[in-house]
């Protein structure tokens, strides 16, 4: 597919599309392209510029993504690092564990593990406020 700039003899400009350059000669010839502001049939390609895909700015458009995301995944990586230094992995435990920890005042544990969405959502309506952390693999 090629899009065109088209002008008619009145110097209305337009744009269509034809399926190569050849399609726009013939159906211009046989004069069945017509302006689309007045009806005109005589139409001529205007002045246009070849539209290249804009593969730096694309490139630099995904280099920023790329380190936007990596930006991202090590954030993520340093928190994992840090809660894995600092609270206690309960494993899938954790819904029992956090209740321990939530009802009895006196216990300043940190934890950390997995639940179920039923259990996340038990916690949540027993008031226990859960924050669910991305696990980036440290190696991907």
């Amino acid at each position: 597919m090629i899009k065109y700039n088209l002008e008619c003899e009145n110097n209305h400009e337009f744009e269509s599309w034809f399926s190569d350059s050849n399609e726009f000669n013939k159906l211009n010839k046989q004069k069945l392209l017509e302006c689309i502001y007045c009806s005109s049939n005589k139409i001529q390609k205007s002045i246009m510029s070849p539209m290249v895909s804009g593969t730096k700015l694309d490139e630099d458009k995904m280099s920023l993504l790329d380190q936007k995301l990596l930006n991202e995944k090590n954030q993520l990586i340093k928190l994992r690092n840090h809660i894995e230094k600092n609270f206690e992995f309960v494993g899938d435990k954790f819904s029992e564990k956090v209740r321990d920890v939530y009802y009895d005042k006196e216990t300043k544990k940190s934890i950390y593990g997995t639940t179920t969405p039923e259990e996340k959502k038990e916690l949540e309506e027993e008031g226990i406020d859960l924050i669910s952390i991305p696990w980036v693999g440290k190696d991907n």
